[in-house]
């Protein structure tokens, strides 16, 4: 458009719209424009109050959308945080400019502030948002739904109606009111308040040309949700890869080998989330998200499986573009795709299965689809639960059910039972497990000889494999108290020196306390000191003395207590501390004799001073009983340990059986020696 052409602009006919048409008009003194004054929804409805979120999104801009779909106008002006999501067909924000002050203040007789404001005091507001945040600070204030432009609102403290009212302080300012301001209010505002926006037809670029000088999105990044697939880096898209490699900042959870991230020179922050462990909310997350794009990073949010399913993307992908971020999705391999390719169960079959359904395990109300094979993710605390809830639909109690634990990883484990089985189990199985049910598991549970694998298990204890079939325990390393306690009970004795008590076993709590209690010390000895636990087993022996960790390792072996302390670290380094004067650092770390130096070496290298005290000692029994190899299926290692004393016993490690391994250090020593073989 040639800036000799008047632009026709349409807004709403209050005083401080007209003033914000004259602040965006303000920098472009070269612009003609006519401006036809149109009474939005809103501004005809008074009486309708907005504290019960029932009015529609347009309701302060639906005439002025009109007025641009008709082509009666070419732009509209409107506060950003009018705008209703998504915008009408057609239409889009050709600029954003930038806010003059989100924060709300809060206008007052006799000028008080809110703690001075007496119990039941009348406090007005339109915003369901501010009504939520005052009743946080205040809850034995009384919140009145107000409507009408600034004075009419401040008119009603002024005659005694209300007692005080929020309203933005950007309004205030605009409409030359800042005397009338008590005080400025700690409360989260909308992340577009303060903004103004002009909105036009799409493609028209002319227009957008005219207002580019000031459109602030121009210095914004975007943010790319990728699916990382089921959690092998080797299932991640080559588009998703790219990604990654472009980022500036990268926001990741539990689904996903975070080691694959440490080759990338992107910031990197976790945000994981799993159910009743939640280490960020998703609204914090969504928070996070729009900050970083708009300090102008390149933003990448890495998601489990595929960010289209079960996976918050729509949530994310709302609240970003709402707020005006740019945001693109790469989908990944979802879980229940890989699942079926890795154990070889198609999800669909000619003469078994036309119809699939992926179901949340976790939901408020367990859903039973009519499909003849169901996918529950994230279901491992329900699984009685969905398999009554098939039961009683009419499933037939034999109706084959495969489990299916951190599906593509190392690890990864199948468990193969049925609907009836299943309705009654005790078992615990590991997390994440994601089942699939139906006729077409029938396909490989009926040939498949899970159940009924005999099991050798080498570790002190068989309990957690059960499970998997019938377990012969034969233990390849016994424990007993160290035989060295005087360094024990020295810093047992100076425990207030250090921050951090970190325990990777159950072992070392039981003999940790033990020594304890034998000082005549118990656990109020502990007293500010963060207790961290490798993970659940660990955390269940320290429950057994009273304590519930302050940290437990999201993955648990040694891997997982660095990737948790560097978290603890960057959080640190967040932080000022006051007067600069940093916490103490230092780590008490009771452990086995044979313990690996990972742990130690990775903590001074993050910059933590850890003290190693030997608590417990491992070694191989005096008394081993060799097993007959042939009768076995499988062979469970739990430490090097049992590696090491296996190999001692029987010379080598049998090829014809199945290893199963716990930890990432483990199956490190399994890999090692199948490598000398080679």
């Amino acid at each position: 458009m040639d800036k000799s052409q008047k632009i026709r602009v349409v807004a709403r006919g209050s005083r401080l719209s007209l003033l914000q048409v004259e602040e965006v008009f303000k920098p472009f003194p070269d612009i003609d424009y006519q401006l036809e004054i149109l009474s939005s929804l809103g501004d005809k409805n008074k009486q309708q109050s907005l504290l019960d979120g029932s009015s529609p999104s347009d309701f302060f801009t639906r005439e002025l959308d009109q007025a641009l779909s008709t082509d009666r106008a070419d732009i509209a002006i409107h506060s950003a945080k009018d705008l209703p999501y998504p915008l009408p067909a057609g239409l889009e924000v050709i600029a954003l400019f930038n806010a003059s002050d989100p924060s709300d203040s809060l206008v007052s007789r006799e000028h008080l502030t809110l703690l001075q404001l007496p119990a039941g005091a009348r406090v007005g507001t339109s915003s369901p948002m501010r009504k939520k945040n005052l009743q946080k600070l205040r809850p034995d204030l009384t919140v009145v739904g107000i409507r009408g432009t600034i004075e009419e609102r401040i008119a009603l403290v002024d005659k005694g109606e209300i007692d005080a009212l929020i309203v933005a302080t950007c309004a205030l300012k605009r409409l030359g009111l800042e005397s009338r301001i008590a005080e400025v209010l700690p409360f989260e505002t909308h992340p577009l308040q303060g903004f103004l926006a002009i909105t036009a037809l799409l493609h028209r670029e002319d227009l957008r040309t005219l207002f580019s000088a000031r459109e602030i999105r121009s210095s914004w990044g975007k943010v790319t949700l990728v699916g990382f697939g089921p959690g092998n880096p080797d299932f991640l898209t080559l588009a998703g890869e790219r990604a990654i490699r472009e980022a500036d900042i990268l926001f990741y959870d539990d689904l996903l080998d975070a080691s694959f991230l440490d080759r990338y020179k992107a910031q990197k922050l976790y945000v994981g989330k799993r159910s009743g462990k939640h280490y960020k909310q998703q609204d914090e997350i969504n928070v996070l998200l729009l900050e970083a794009a708009r300090s102008g990073k390149q933003v990448v949010r890495l998601k489990g499986g595929d960010p289209m399913i079960f996976a918050h993307a729509g949530e994310e992908i709302e609240y970003l573009q709402s707020n005006l971020i740019e945001v693109t999705v790469i989908p990944g391999i979802t879980t229940a795709s890989a699942l079926a390719a890795l154990s070889k169960v198609s999800l669909t079959h000619r003469d078994l299965s036309s119809s699939v359904a992926f179901v949340s395990g976790h939901s408020t109300h367990l859903q039973v689809p009519e499909a003849d094979t169901l996918v529950y993710y994230m279901g491992a605390s329900a699984l009685s639960e969905i398999a009554r809830s098939l039961l009683q639909q009419g499933r037939p109690s034999e109706t084959p059910v495969l489990l299916v634990y951190n599906v593509s990883r190392q690890d990864q484990q199948e468990f193969f039972t049925t609907l009836g089985e299943l309705q009654s189990t005790q078992t615990k199985y590991p997390t994440p497990l994601i089942a699939l049910i139906g006729k077409v598991v029938g396909l490989r549970s009926h040939s498949a000889h899970e159940l009924t694998k005999t099991i050798l298990v080498t570790g002190t204890s068989a309990e957690a494999y059960t499970h998997l079939g019938k377990v012969t325990h034969t233990p390849l390393i016994e424990l007993s108290e160290s035989s060295e306690k005087v360094e024990l009970a020295q810093q047992i004795a100076q425990l207030d020196q250090y921050r951090y008590l970190l325990f990777t076993s159950r072992y070392a709590v039981r003999y940790f306390f033990k020594e304890l209690h034998a000082l005549h010390k118990d656990t109020r000895a502990l007293k500010g000191i963060r207790i961290v636990s490798i993970g659940k087993v660990t955390s269940e022996e320290l429950n057994k003395q009273g304590i519930t960790p302050d940290l437990q390792a999201e993955i648990e072996d040694s891997y997982g207590v660095l990737a948790l302390f560097q978290r603890e670290k960057a959080q640190q380094n967040e932080v000022q501390a006051p007067n600069g004067v940093q916490e103490t650092q230092n780590i008490l770390f009771p452990r086995s004799n044979l313990a690996l130096p990972i742990i130690p070496e990775g903590l001074v290298a993050l910059g933590y001073v850890v003290h190693p005290v030997v608590i417990y000692e491992c070694r191989l029994p005096a008394q081993v009983e060799k097993v007959d190899l042939t009768r076995i299926h499988s062979i469970v290692f739990t430490s090097p340990s049992c590696i090491d004393n296996f190999l001692r016993i029987y010379g080598e490690l049998p090829t014809d059986k199945e290893i199963i391994v716990r930890g990432r250090i483990t199956q490190q020593r399994l890999n090692e020696l199948r490598y000398e073989k080679i």
